[in-house]
C-alpha cells in the first residue's frame, strides 16, 4: 500500500475512537450563573476611590491654576524695616541694594525702568570716574562726579525701597 493511505486510514481509526457524545456548550442562563459564583477581585469601593481622587486633583489643578497657591520664593526676602536711612554712608547703601534680589517676583513696568536706567547710569558714571581717575583728572571734576554717583544711589535705594514695600503688601 501507498504510505499515504495508511496514514489516511490511521487517522480514520483515530477519529472513530473519539467519544460520540461531546459535551456541548452551555447556554446563557449557565454562562451568567457561572459568572455569579466567581469570586470578584479588586478593592471594594474602588471606583468611588477613584472619582474622588480624580475630582481632589482637579479641584487642586484650578486652584494652582487661577492663583489660589503661589511657591515660596528660595531666595531669602530683604528685611524692610533694615533699609539704610537717608543719610548713611554710601557703601552702607550699596550693601543693603546687595541684599536685595536681582529682581523682585513680580516686576511692574514703570518702576523696573527706573531700576534699570538708575543703573545704567551708575555703571556710566563708574566708567567716567575711572576714567578720570587713570587720566588725573581735576580733584574738582573727580568729586563731582562721586557726589553724582551718591546721589543716583541714593534714588535707586529709595526706589528699590518702595519697590519691597510695595511686595510685601501684596
Amino acid at each position: 500500500m501507498h504510505p499515504d493511505l495508511e496514514q489516511q486510514q490511521a487517522l480514520a481509526r483515530r477519529l472513530r475512537e473519539l467519544p460520540h457524545a461531546a459535551a456541548q456548550p452551555y447556554d446563557w442562563q449557565e454562562f451568567r450563573h457561572r459568572a455569579e459564583r466567581r469570586p470578584r477581585h479588586g478593592i471594594p469601593g474602588a471606583r468611588a476611590i477613584a472619582a474622588v481622587t480624580v475630582l481632589v486633583l482637579t479641584v487642586v489643578a484650578l486652584w494652582t491654576r487661577l492663583g489660589g497657591w503661589a511657591p515660596q520664593s528660595a531666595q531669602p526676602q530683604p528685611d524692610v524695616a533694615a533699609a539704610p536711612a537717608p543719610g548713611l554712608h554710601i557703601l552702607d547703601m550699596e550693601r543693603w541694594l546687595a541684599s536685595l534680589p536681582s529682581e523682585p517676583a513680580v516686576v511692574r513696568v514703570g518702576t523696573r525702568a527706573a531700576v534699570m536706567g538708575l543703573e545704567d547710569r551708575i555703571a556710566q558714571v563708574d566708567d567716567l570716574l575711572s576714567t578720570e581717575r587713570l587720566q588725573e583728572a581735576q580733584p574738582a571734576r573727580l568729586l563731582a562726579l562721586q557726589r553724582e554717583r551718591s546721589r543716583l544711589v541714593g534714588t535707586l535705594v529709595q526706589v528699590r525701597y518702595a519697590e519691597t514695600l510695595a511686595d510685601e503688601s501684596r
